[in-house]
Order: structure tokens, then C-alpha cells, then sequence
């Protein structure tokens, strides 16, 4: 184990674990992917990382002589496996290791080795009157139990990452005020700060202007609602057309399906497309004149900075922390009234110097959000989060 040199008072490098056996979604796997490449490990007195985590996601990270990857054979089973395994041998397994502190990517972690920071990226459990969306079958039960598992990995930690204030705020109100945290947004990916809008703005009516909205489909992404709010631009004259960039299943699906039919029976105007790879997905935001944010929960709305690096102009939901993000950079409205999401996208399309100069102020906001900063930023806190509890404790 790390510890202060007696004799010089200096502080030995550390051994990092990092537990990212549940980073199952893009945006999880892009945050380890994006805080591994832009360690600088001498920086913060780090000399070596091990991280668990199954196989194609260890393959994705570079081969560094700092960093050490583990996969055990639970993590390529199924979610049973995986959470006994954290359960019962991640502990040990870090111990072996030599590591001085475990980082869990997942708040839901089962693991009980001390010292322990806590990062948090889920808001579905916390954020009010999202539950209902869920109806009272399994689904809330999940979202009840990761709740419950949450909280206790929370006030268990010796640190909590969150990538908010406003998420901090929501969470702390469920499972009290903690004693050591910190706030580290995620960054952009340079892909979309590279992007070139290809797509003019119509010049004449007979062109469509595009507008994009990128995620998949769930009850409080509000698809169906954004539908509505196409066409009622169409009634204002108005030629927009729609692409829904991510697929979608359940109820969420079943209410979007029912709303093209109604809206746009003729597929004139409305146009959704399967998950997309990060390359097909920057190709879709160059050929957009628009960008739609209508979520309603967000810990930290990834695609919508997506949609500020790459410059465009948007209308997003102002709900949850989306104006702690995109601040006074783009036209609001309530996603769950189409009548306001029209009259948001309405704003940017008669008002040229107004769009472009909120989509040039995104892009400046966006500029701030990089992986080196939250690399920096996160191995800095877990960096003196051990040392500050060294220190109280002897």
C-alpha cells in the first residue's frame, strides 16, 4: 500500500483500481476510454491503474506499461455473475493487486473495499415524477432497488464524483449530504468539434430544413412529443423534416410509431434510424441545420454537447441540468408540450443572427468539456481523496 514517507514527509505514488465491469452503455464506455487516454499517471503521483472490466471493452483501451487489465471470466457471463463477482472477489482481487483505492465507475457497486470513490452518472432513480413513467411492474422495482444500492454506495464512499451540481443537488436531497464530493463532466469527443456543417439553411421553401435529435427511445426522451411539434410547424408553413437518430423499443416505440402514423402518414417529414456508430453519427449532425434536446432526465446530457461542438443551432428541453449546460445558448422549452417545442424551434428559424450567434456561444461552452480536463480533474480527486484519509486517520 501507498503511504507517506516518514522520514521526507512525501507522498508515495499510488495504485488506482478502477471498477468499470458495468460500463455496458456508449456514454460509460466513452468516459474510461476517454479518462485512460488523457492520464498523465507522473502528474498525480500515480504509477500504476488496474482496471476490471470485460473483454471488449479492456480491448478498446491502449496497451500502456502503467496500466493493467483484468477481465474475469464472471464479467462475460450474465448480470448475476457479474454483481456476485463484484460482491464477493472484486475486493480481494484489488487487494491482490496492490491498489490503494478503487474507483467504481457504476454507483450501484456491491464492492466494500475501502478506501472507495463513487462515481455517479445515473438519474433515472432520482429524478422526480420519472418513476411514473415506469408504471409498477419490474421496471420501477429495478429503478427502486438501484436507488436503495445507490444511496449506500454514496454514504459508504470516502468519495463521490458527480457530473453536475444540479445532479449533486437531486441525489444528496435522497441520500443526504456527504461529506466529500466533487463535479467533473464528461468531455466531447474532438470528432465533433472537427464536424463541417455541409447542410446550407434553405434558401426557399421547397427546401427542407433538418432538424436532428439524437438518442434512443424511452418515456422521458419524449419523441412522440417532438413529432407533434414538426407538424405543427408544418400548419405555421413551415418545411421542416425530422430524423430520430437511435432505435427504441416498449412503450416508448408504441407511443412514437402511433404518433407518425397520425402526423405524418405519408413518411413526408419524420425519419428514424437504428443506433449509429460515432463516425455515421457526426455524418448525420453535418447534414442538420437543427439540433433537438427534449429529455426530461439527464445526468449529464452527452448528446446534447455533441450537438454544441459541432455548432449548430438548438432548441433543447429545460428540464433537469440542461441549462446548467447549455446555459443561454440556445431557445428553451417543457417537452412534454409539443406547442413549446414548436414555438423553441420556431424562434431559431426566423431569427438568423440569433441562431448563429447561440450556436458560435455553444460551441464556445462546449470547448470547455474535454477528456483531458476530466481526467485531470477525476485522478486529482482520487488522488487526494486517499491522502486527505490517510491523513485523518493517523
Amino acid at each position: 500500500m501507498s503511504e507517506m514517507n516518514k522520514d521526507s514527509g512525501a507522498m508515495r505514488p499510488l495504485v488506482v483500481g478502477i471498477d468499470a465491469s458495468r460500463n455496458r452503455s456508449g456514454g460509460a464506455r466513452a468516459h474510461i476510454i476517454g479518462i485512460i487516454e488523457n492520464l498523465c499517471p507522473e502528474q498525480h503521483d500515480i504509477k500504476g491503474v488496474h482496471v476490471w472490466a470485460y473483454r471488449t471493452l479492456l480491448d478498446a483501451l491502449p496497451d500502456l506499461p502503467w496500466l493493467h487489465k483484468h477481465c474475469p471470466p464472471a464479467l462475460e457471463r450474465g448480470l448475476l455473475s457479474q454483481l456476485w463477482w463484484q460482491m464477493q472477489d472484486l475486493a480481494e482481487e484489488a487487494r491482490q493487486a496492490g491498489c490503494d483505492i478503487l474507483f467504481a465507475t457504476d454507483a450501484s457497486t456491491l464492492c466494500n473495499f475501502q478506501p472507495l470513490v463513487v462515481l455517479s452518472q445515473d438519474m433515472l432513480s432520482y429524478e422526480k415524477g420519472v418513476m411514473s413513467y415506469f408504471g409498477y411492474g419490474t421496471a420501477r422495482l429495478r429503478l427502486l432497488l438501484i436507488l436503495f444500492l445507490q444511496n449506500a454506495a454514496f454514504r459508504r464512499a470516502r468519495g463521490v464524483i458527480f457530473l453536475t451540481k444540479y445532479a449533486g443537488k437531486v441525489i444528496q436531497s435522497s441520500c443526504g449530504a456527504l461529506k466529500r464530493v466533487t463535479y467533473v463532466a464528461h468531455g466531447v469527443g474532438e470528432n465533433f468539434r472537427a464536424i463541417g456543417l455541409t447542410r446550407p439553411w434553405p434558401v426557399n421553401p421547397v427546401e427542407p430544413l433538418v432538424c436532428t435529435y439524437v438518442s434512443n427511445t424511452e418515456m422521458y426522451k419524449h419523441q412522440w412529443q417532438v413529432v407533434e411539434a414538426m407538424a405543427l410547424l408544418r400548419v405555421r408553413g413551415h418545411n421542416v423534416n425530422l430524423v430520430l437518430v437511435g432505435g427504441g423499443q416498449g412503450q416508448a416505440q408504441a407511443l412514437l410509431d402511433a404518433a407518425i402514423r397520425k402526423y405524418d402518414p405519408q413518411q413526408e417529414f419524420v425519419t428514424q434510424v437504428a443506433f449509429v456508430s460515432q463516425a455515421e453519427l457526426t455524418d448525420y449532425l453535418a447534414q442538420s441545420n437543427i439540433f433537438i434536446f427534449a429529455s426530461s432526465c439527464e445526468n449529464q446530457p452527452v448528446t446534447l454537447l455533441e450537438g454544441m461542438a459541432a455548432g449548430l443551432p438548438i432548441a433543447c428541453s429545460d428540464r433537469g441540468p440542461m441549462l446548467e449546460v447549455l446555459e443561454d445558448a440556445g431557445t428553451f422549452f417543457d417537452p412534454e408540450k409539443p406547442e413549446t417545442i414548436a414555438d423553441a424551434v420556431e424562434d431559431l428559424i426566423l431569427n438568423e443572427e440569433k441562431r448563429k450567434l447561440l450556436a458560435a456561444r455553444a460551441q464556445q461552452i462546449a470547448a470547455r468539456y474535454s477528456w483531458s480536463r476530466c481526467a485531470s480533474k477525476t485522478f486529482n480527486f482520487i488522488s487526494s481523496t486517499y491522502w486527505n484519509g490517510k491523513v485523518y486517520a493517523e
